[in-house]
């Protein structure tokens, strides 16, 4: 049993304050609804939210415990014995506690603990004022909430709420460990360490970085994020080890310009080539967003030139000022300054490390079912004399207007295209005059959808005409072309309850008919600007043409028979399992075919086969075939599959095969290997390897491991990327970060999150912790 003036304590100052209850119990019987009206309903206190107004805090009480309570009312009080201090989202303990009303100013000591929005302080001896939090601590040790990080210091004087100087301390992410001598693997000592949790930024002045005890990094000056905000200042470093750039530094700087607005420089340092400048600017607008990045390299040692490439990408709308509305603009813009940028910057992007690059400028616009489009396509084709390749097409420019009528009677469907495009090339490798391409489209079809089958007849009309710069092999200067087809696709869906494996599903089953004809016209002396034959799978194989594009119609008399079978969880309507295949029957030869095609003459096409199983969430098997009933063997085959029992476990491997052309093995993981000694970390295996099973030659690998030591992570990467037929790029990759703080060395994550699928941060904090978490 608690003593007696333990208890008279408490009481007494619950009485003090027993105006705040009872003014609140007075306005919420005033509140109260009459009689016969509308329940009363719980709602969430505001001393709830994870940040309390200053103007919330100012009306709010102080709250005073301990064992002895002595003072003058309305002046000042001192606690003797176990004391406690609570005002808005502050809590100070301590073994003696002053408390000055008229001045809001508090002083402890002995045993002083001061929790403030999740952020905990402990020292001997503590005077602050207790709603502005202005004042000083002596001999601290701190913890910060939001950071998941610590240390101790001096003293650390609070200027507001939201704002602190540590004096003469120490910064860590590191747990603390109960042992005698106990040193965290890394610290930061500093004379000062300036914290802004407004900003979640902060600065250290005068500081040095220790790893293993051993001092690494001296710096006059660094900041580092105790949250999420951006702020503008430089980034660590990252380092690397290439074949061809030899070492490589970056420097990075970011401008956080505003909240919608962001740039970063990036220049870089190659030990064997020279300097990179690179810029990137982003904004996100409302109705607009788009990046650009610039990079330009003055005298390349490698190749003796300047090199440069710039990307530009932009989506949005802009005001017609013309009644119209709103236009869509679009713009993709790709360059770079010669042929051998795709293999000496091999990772500068994803795009600039392709040898077709694009430069797409579109205007568009739709209302009431009319669709406007107009665009500017330009290509630059990065040219290797051991792999040529024909260049496409520009589109100089191209004019299309889409009309799609929503209201017709009999539940018709009609669809209309009028298309004009301007075709320009200046290599010589095309083979093909220049020319102009107008064509209309007209479809016209008949839904007829019931619960369990349906049917859709459909006419389409395809007329094309083509005016060229110079004659064709035949003399003439024009050409044009008129194609219909017919075509019917019916199906019904079948459904039944079925039970396998102690588990219960919506078992489907999925015939479908699909028939089309296309009569034949001549297009053998036409040029062909933007067709190619179409992928073989179970989207084109119930389609009308052979060929993407609108050059090509291919003369297709098919029918096409397929069912598809399902089995669907009964509790999560997910699809668990999916069997399915098709098959073409040509009824007539088809003579339209692309240049260097022969007639195809056959009449069973290849058989397609596939499947999906997705059984359990651990788990996924997804495969295709193309099986080519003559030969017995298949033409293309796909099977890819992932494993992953849980976080930071995932295994992927994709087999590819088309024959005659390709046969390669893609493999990527994640997994965790074995635990360090004494538990204290976790070495996980990561990579991906791209074998090619017909050259019997690796053609990309990435290979590395990473140490979670809990408060560090380390990494070290090996990374292979094909240049050529008979070279590659090779580079050494590694990074030290220390969690909470900073990272040095290369930009690993962003490697690993490219090439390895499903790939998943260590230690990342997806969402802020809450101040109650740490709550007393």
């Amino acid at each position: 049993m608690p003593p007696r003036h333990s208890r008279f304590a408490r009481t007494a100052v619950a009485l003090a304050c027993g105006w705040l209850g009872a003014s609140a119990w007075a306005q919420g019987a005033a509140d109260a609804p009459e009689p016969g009206g509308q329940p009363i309903a719980l709602r969430v206190s505001p001393a709830l939210t994870e940040s309390l107004s200053p103007a919330l805090t100012g009306r709010l009480p102080a709250f005073l415990f301990g064992e002895r309570i002595t003072g003058r009312p309305d002046r000042e009080t001192v606690v003797d014995g176990d004391a406690e201090l609570r005002r808005g989202g502050t809590v100070v303990r301590a073994d003696r506690l002053e408390y000055n009303q008229p001045t809001d100013v508090a002083k402890a000591r002995g045993r002083v603990r001061v929790l403030r929005d999740g952020n905990r302080y402990e020292g001997s001896e503590l005077e602050l004022r207790v709603d502005a939090f202005e004042g000083f601590f002596l001999n601290p040790t701190f913890s910060f909430l939001r950071a998941g990080t610590h240390g101790q210091a001096d003293r650390i004087d609070f200027i507001d709420s939201k704002r602190a100087v540590v004096r003469n301390g120490s910064y860590t992410s590191c747990r603390r460990d109960a042992r005698p001598g106990w040193m965290p693997d890394w610290m930061l000592r500093a004379a000062s360490i300036r914290i802004d949790d407004e900003e979640q930024v902060g600065t250290a002045v005068g500081a040095r970085l220790e790893f293993k005890g051993v001092p690494i990094l001296p710096v006059p000056e660094v900041s580092f994020p105790l949250g999420d905000r951006r702020r503008s200042g430089v980034l660590p470093p990252t380092v690397g080890i290439d074949n061809v750039n030899g070492l490589d530094l970056t420097l990075p700087y970011y401008l956080d310009i505003a909240p919608n607005r962001d740039a970063t420089l990036y220049p870089t340092l190659m030990s064997k080539r020279g300097v990179n400048l690179a810029g990137e600017y982003r904004y996100l607008e409302p109705e607009f967003n788009g990046r650009a990045r610039l990079d330009w390299m003055p005298a390349d040692r490698l190749r003796s030139r300047d090199r440069w490439a710039y990307q530009i990408k932009h989506d949005g709308r802009v005001d017609s000022r013309i009644g119209l509305g709103p236009v869509g603009l679009n713009l993709n813009l790709n360059r770079v300054s010669d042929d051998n940028y795709w293999r000496d910057f091999s990772r500068a992007g994803s795009t600039l490390t392709q040898r077709l690059l694009p430069s797409d400028a579109a205007l568009y616009w739709s209302r009431a079912g009319l669709e406007f489009n107009a665009r500017m396509l330009r290509w630059q084709t990065l040219q290797d004399s051991g792999a040529v390749i024909t260049p496409p097409y520009d589109r100089a420019p191209q004019l299309s207007l889409r009309y799609t009528p929503t209201q017709l009677p009999m539940g018709l469907e009609f669809t209309s295209l009028a298309d004009y495009t301007r075709f320009r090339s200046v290599s010589a490798l095309t083979n093909q005059p220049n020319g102009d391409r107008s064509l209309v489209q007209a479809q016209l079809s008949l839904p007829q959808v019931q619960p369990g089958w349906f049917v859709v007849p459909k006419l389409q009309v395809h007329a094309t005409r083509y005016r060229f710069d110079t004659p064709l092999s035949d003399g003439r200067m024009e050409a044009s072309r008129v194609v219909p087809t017919a075509s019917v696709d019916a199906g019904m869906i079948l459904e039944r309850d079925a039970s396998y494996f102690g588990r219960a599903f919506r078992q489907t089953l999925e015939p479908r008919a699909f028939y089309t004809n296309t009569p034949y016209r001549d297009q053998g002396a036409l040029p062909n600007y933007d067709s190619a034959a179409a992928d073989f799978n179970f989207t084109s194989i119930f389609g009308e043409n052979a060929y993407v594009g609108h050059d090509r119609f291919a003369d297709n008399h098919l029918l096409t028979l397929g069912a598809i079978s399902r089995l669907i969880d009964g509790r999560t309507g997910a699809e668990v399992v999916r069997l399915g295949l098709a098959q073409r029957l040509r009824l007539r030869d088809q003579r339209v075919t692309l240049p260097g095609e022969s007639v195809v003459t056959d009449r069973l096409s290849d058989v397609l086969l596939g499947a999906g199983v997705n059984w359990s969430p651990d788990w996924s098997l997804d495969t295709t075939v193309q099986f080519n009933a003559k030969t017995q063997r298949s033409q293309r085959t796909t099977i890819s599959t992932r494993y992953s029992p849980a976080p930071f476990q995932v295994v992927s491997a994709a087999y590819r095969l088309q024959r005659g052309a390709s046969e390669q093995l893609d493999v990527g993981w994640q997994w965790p290997i074995a635990w360090a000694s004494g538990d204290s970390g976790r070495w996980y295996g990561v990579g991906r390897m791209n074998y090619s099973m017909r050259e019997k030659k690796l053609v990309d690998a990435l290979v590395g491991l990473e140490y979670d030591a809990g408060c560090w992570i380390g990494r070290v990467v090996f990374d292979r990327l094909q240049s050529s037929t008979s070279s590659a790029n090779k580079r050494i990759l590694f990074q030290l970060e220390f969690v909470g703080f900073t990272r040095l060395g290369s930009n690993v994550l962003q490697t690993l999150k490219q090439n390895i699928p499903r790939y998943q941060l260590l230690r990342e904090q997806t969402q802020s912790p809450s101040r109650f978490s740490q709550y007393e």
